[in-house]
């Protein structure tokens, strides 16, 4: 043991030159402090993956990003939690049905028991209100312009920039249009949960395109918000004999949360101890602790991949923020609609 934790310092020296040297590191000017405009300022969209572009509405709609990140911010400002939730939107819209708002769809005829009813997101998933706000400033701007999953898309974007203090910001491509179907059973099918081992998450992420370094970065979004004490307890999370929990935490939870956390007993806790409002890598110096609540957190140090790739995110300034920044655009670019193959809803909560 004490040999392959020497092989992995040496990696993160080494890495900590390198990464460096290849721009990872943050605070120079124009970097992302101060909430830069969130799309470059060129005249042509620059073209993006899955027939998505920058700068998208740079033409229809000018102020679409801008209007967009200034009710995001706002709420965030004023509770954080919010934040974490419309990170967390982007993350289970796309994992089911694609990029396509599909998420935000309430009950109706034609979709009777939707996505956003799935026990992972129901009553768990924040910052639709959000999104109602964002879409009726853009509709009261440039009606029937921008798609509510490019709503979804730049909002979590912004989110990131509000709760990393601006380190974690980029250009995020648009083009997308929302779906009409929402299906409860997709939720179930697609989305890992949290009782996932390695191999189910590694299989469940390369599904939707992801690798296993997608997998460990994204991750990383469990630096902010709450989870219900059932995402864990239920899963013998804080049972000292088979669990590897912190035991610091582990009775500091067994204080939070009942025996058997259900329905209206079942209370919230942070998912990060030390920085709970901060989108920061300090979720993988938690995994190394053995400070995270989930058993898919714990997973992360199985295999000498994924530890490798948690200690550099721990140790290496600014590279976590610059890889979850690049995820964040891969994942918002799974099984895209654009063109003709869906809408641009006029209500991001019911089909047009």
């Amino acid at each position: 043991m004490a040999n392959k934790l020497a092989i992995v310092a040496l990696l993160v020296l080494l890495c900590a030159a390198t990464c460096q040297a290849a721009g990872y590191g943050y605070g120079s000017p124009g970097s992302g402090y101060g909430y830069p405009s969130p799309t470059p300022a060129t005249p042509a969209p620059s073209p993006g993956a899955g027939g998505l572009t920058v700068g998208f509405y740079n033409s229809m709609c000018p102020n679409a990003e801008t209007i967009v990140r200034g009710v995001v911010e706002k709420a965030v400002r004023q509770n954080p939690g919010i934040g974490a939730g419309l990170i967390r939107m982007l993350f289970h819209d796309c994992f089911v049905e694609g990029c396509d708002a599909s998420v935000l769809l309430d009950n109706s005829t034609a979709n009777p028991n939707p996505e956003k009813l799935a026990p992972p997101n129901f009553p768990s998933l924040r910052g639709f209100e959000v999104i109602d706000a964002a879409k009726a400033a853009l509709e009261a701007a440039c009606p029937n312009n921008v798609s509510c999953a490019d709503v979804v898309a730049f909002a979590a974007r912004d989110a990131s920039a509000v709760l990393s203090d601006g380190r974690v910001d980029f250009p995020m491509p648009a083009g997308r249009r929302d779906g009409r179907v929402s299906n409860a059973s997709g939720v179930l099918n697609f989305l890992p949960p949290p009782s996932f081992n390695l191999t189910e998450l590694t299989a469940n992420f390369a599904a939707k395109g992801l690798n296993v370094d997608d997998l460990v970065v994204l991750s990383g979004a469990h630096t902010v918000g709450r989870s219900h004490c059932s995402s864990f307890v239920n899963d013998s999370r804080l049972n000292s004999s088979t669990s590897d929990m912190n035991p610091a935490l582990a009775a500091s939870l067994r204080q939070q949360c009942p025996a058997n956390p259900a329905g209206s007993n079942d209370p919230t806790v942070v998912q990060d101890v030390v920085t709970p409002a901060a989108l920061d890598n300090q979720y993988y110096n938690n995994v190394l602790n053995r400070s995270v609540l989930f058993t898919s957190d714990a997973a992360l140090l199985r295999s000498g991949q994924t530890a490798v790739a948690v200690l550099l995110n721990a140790k290496v300034p600014g590279l976590w923020e610059d890889k979850f920044a690049k995820a964040m655009v891969k994942m918002a670019g799974i099984e895209v609609k654009t063109g003709t193959n869906g809408e641009i809803r006029r209500n991001c909560r019911a089909v047009n």
